[in-house]
């Protein structure tokens, strides 16, 4: 089972159906006791990093988490749910994350051409730097995502396992042992999101 970690923070029915749609059975919770039974955790989130970690520390669930983490529990974090997996972020001044990974996540602002947009919206194609990363065994180099975001992480060297191009390189996909992280939304990314989700499972490609 599938725990979607609810903090109230995201919509987290949409991941449930795409789970459901490659046969992995998925459920929304908060609940501590069922988060530490689930075989693998998903950390879904939109909105800013400071509300966020301040409600999953409310919860105590960034214990949790952390915990199942290093009991060895897969975690997949989604959009904001990836930037909590870093030490830090400077969104709206400097806020601690869960320390699963090393980095730290910064705004586009003062590093992407001014002529771009912010936040970064749309489909945008993905490059590997760990193609034999499991996330991609259904899907090939180039294939393109949805984006929604004002920041980005960065100082991720060791995790970094997909970019993709908004006048920078940009972290698109973290995974380091059993600690993955997408930047995008799955969830809206039609065969290609689906196809990543499922990996992740553990099922079988689409």
């Amino acid at each position: 089972m599938i725990a979607i970690i609810d903090y109230g923070v995201g919509n987290l029915f949409s991941l449930v159906s795409s789970f459901r749609s490659v046969g992995a059975d998925a459920v929304v919770t908060g609940d501590p006791a069922a988060i530490r039974s689930a075989d693998r955790l998903v950390l879904p989130g939109v909105g800013a990093f400071g509300d966020a970690a301040d409600k999953l520390r409310a919860t105590g669930l960034d214990r949790v988490i952390s915990e199942e983490v290093a009991q060895g529990k897969e975690l997949l974090g989604i959009c904001l749910g990836m930037q909590l997996l870093f030490e830090k972020s400077s969104e709206y001044g400097t806020h601690r994350g869960l320390g699963l990974l090393k980095g730290e996540v910064v705004p586009f602002e003062g590093m992407i051409d001014p002529r771009l947009k912010i936040p970064q919206i749309g489909w945008n194609a993905l490059r590997f730097v760990q193609p034999d990363c499991r996330l991609f065994r259904g899907i090939k180099e180039g294939d393109f995502v949805y984006f929604v975001h004002s920041y980005h992480a960065v100082g991720c060297d060791d995790s970094l396992a997909a970019t993709t191009e908004y006048g920078i390189p940009v972290t698109a996909v973290v995974a380091k042992g059993n600690v993955f992280g997408c930047q995008f939304h799955p969830e809206k990314s039609g065969r290609v999101g689906v196809a990543i989700l499922s990996a992740f499972a553990g099922g079988v490609t689409v």
